[in-house]
């Protein structure tokens, strides 16, 4: 190429290159968004993450007070959640100072005291981010370089990346060494390849595969926006909750491991007859509500011994005297394993009249649910022709469906009541609770899964919302939600769909699932029966392997 010899033509020569370099070096409006939708979505599970901890730690302290002999159980699951809140407290400080060196974050003029420091600003929707969100030299001298003659860093600051690096290490080996502090205890049942297992499920891990010959801080930060660092940062805090959650779930469950395998430690009864009139027999089946034949169980009902087989004996006595009776069932049943001796006991109530009386049973529990049937069973006297039955509030609707049995529809929470009256019996009200169906748990595939194989992800067809533990007839439909693919090395891509089934764009975007993708489905609505609008509900995270 010939090189102009005219001063004026030299510079603009020059300039254009300087401009094609600039443009070259720009980042995307659309790419930057995604950035900090990506870091709020990471946010958002986070929290999520640590709540369904907390509650998890709750919940086994709870159990241990049934069960001593698992108390070392809970202070374990305590270690973890320190060691990961010393990790997650690191990563928020350094987030801090990292915002610090960007120039700060826009935000209102009366936040301008704040750390990190605040630059005004009228426009609400830089609130928040950064003031250099596009530089890429901040994050190549935080985390890669630190101090250099005649560089903006302060003297004497290394570089935040390897640090990082090393917080991880540390951090995972904690964790590794408070998990095998609870092995090998019989009493827990804690194996060693459990121990290792768990282990293995660890997400807080230093990553080095593929890097080209670079450092895990160049790779990560060097010349990377100040945007793409932010969810880069949330993500190794998600790692470790993640973490936390695996070795909490895990301790949990094996509160109780080396138990007699019944589904609940609850003392039942099954009578024949639930009202009974005076001279007639009552008689009942009491039992554990799941029999073994690991079990020696010996059952006692006010000092009266029964003869039990298979877990199951029979009381009978004699209905006599009017109103409510009661008695008291022992059940002591021996462990095998450790040859430990645990009594249950409960007292069950019966009624005892005359052809009198109302009464109004829900049949499935005492709470009448919006946008289904309720079914109620009512009994007044011996004949179910005459019964006049009705109820209000709460937008009652009732329905009588044969014999005693009738339905209820409800679309108003609060309170309903039902209203019974028949010849010769006293008129008596019921008062029911009026609810909302519960939220339903989004789900992908088979279970609620943290990581999928690419062929499993790739052949699921969208998101549903299943109702857990509800024993009505009900389904709840997804009525949107948010994806966002984060690949190994490349930028993330987000977007958002109506209806659970995926679109031909989201389908597009799962079909490109790699082992080492991460995809995060945020922002979930569903919508269940009753419901005048959707609501929101828990987000998912899917590793790819």
């Amino acid at each position: 190429m010939s090189i102009p010899k005219e001063p004026r033509q030299i510079m603009i020569n020059l300039m254009y290159l300087v401009l094609t370099a600039m443009l070259a070096l720009n980042v995307s409006a659309e790419i930057i968004n995604a950035f900090f939708k990506l870091q709020g979505g990471i946010d958002r599970t986070n929290s999520i993450v640590a709540d369904a901890n907390n509650r998890v730690v709750t919940s086994m302290e709870a159990a241990v007070k049934k069960k001593p002999d698992y108390k070392p159980l809970v202070p374990a699951a305590k270690e973890v959640q320190m060691i990961t809140k010393d990790f997650t407290d690191y990563i928020d400080d350094v987030t801090t100072r990292f915002y610090k060196d960007a120039g700060g974050i826009f935000g209102p003029a009366d936040a301008a005291d704040q750390m990190p420091p605040v630059k005004a600003t009228d426009d609400t929707t830089k609130w928040g981010k950064p003031v250099r969100y596009k530089d890429k030299e901040v994050p190549t001298r935080f985390f890669v370089e630190g101090f250099k003659p005649n560089s903006l860093m302060p003297e004497g600051q290394v570089a935040e990346g390897p640090k990082i690096k090393q917080k991880i290490l540390d951090t995972r080996a904690q964790l590794e060494a408070a998990i095998k502090k609870v092995s090998g205890n019989r009493t827990l049942g804690i194996s060693q390849e459990e121990v290792n297992e768990i282990i293995d499920k660890l997400t807080l891990e230093v990553d080095t595969t593929d890097m080209g010959g670079k450092s895990w801080s160049q790779f990560n930060f060097g010349y990377m926006p100040v945007a793409a660092c932010l969810p880069i940062l949330s993500k190794i805090k998600n790692d470790a909750k993640t973490s936390e959650a695996s070795v909490v779930n895990f301790l949990a469950s094996k509160i109780g491991a080396t138990t007699v395998k019944f589904d609940k430690f609850v003392v039942s009864a099954s009578p024949k007859k639930t009202f009974l009139l005076q001279g007639d027999k009552y008689e009942a089946d009491i039992f554990l509500s799941a029999a073994s034949s690991q079990a020696q169980v010996s059952i006692n009902v006010g000092g009266q011994s029964l003869s039990a087989k298979d877990g199951v004996a029979t009381y009978t006595t004699t209905a006599s005297g009017l109103g409510e009776k009661s008695y008291t069932a022992n059940i002591t049943v021996k462990n095998p394993f450790n040859g430990k001796q645990e009594t249950y006991k409960k007292t069950f109530n019966y009624q005892v009249g005359t052809q009198s009386g109302a009464t109004v049973s829900a049949d499935k529990m005492n709470v009448f649910y919006i946008g289904v049937d309720n079914p109620v069973s009512v009994a007044a006297g011996g004949d179910f022709s005459k019964i006049n039955a009705s109820c209000s509030g709460g937008g009652c609707n009732m329905s009588k469906t044969g014999g005693g049995k009738y339905n209820v529809r409800v679309s108003t929470p609060g309170k309903a009541s039902v209203s019974v009256s028949a010849p010769d019996v006293k008129s008596e009200s019921f008062e029911f609770r009026v609810k909302r169906i519960p939220d339903p748990v989004a789900m992908i595939g088979r279970g609620y899964k943290s990581s999928m194989g690419t062929g499993e992800f790739k052949a699921q067809e969208g998101i549903r919302a299943e109702l857990k533990d509800f024993d009505f007839e009900a389904r709840c439909k997804i009525s949107g939600f948010e994806i966002a693919r984060v690949p190994k090395r490349a930028d993330p891509i987000v977007r958002s769909q109506a209806g659970g089934r995926y679109d031909g764009t989201t389908q597009n975007i799962v079909q490109a699932a790699k082992p080492g993708d991460i995809y995060y489905f945020s922002r979930i609505k569903a919508k269940c029966p009753g419901d005048a609008a959707s609501r929101q509900i828990n987000d998912l995270v899917i590793n790819i392997k």
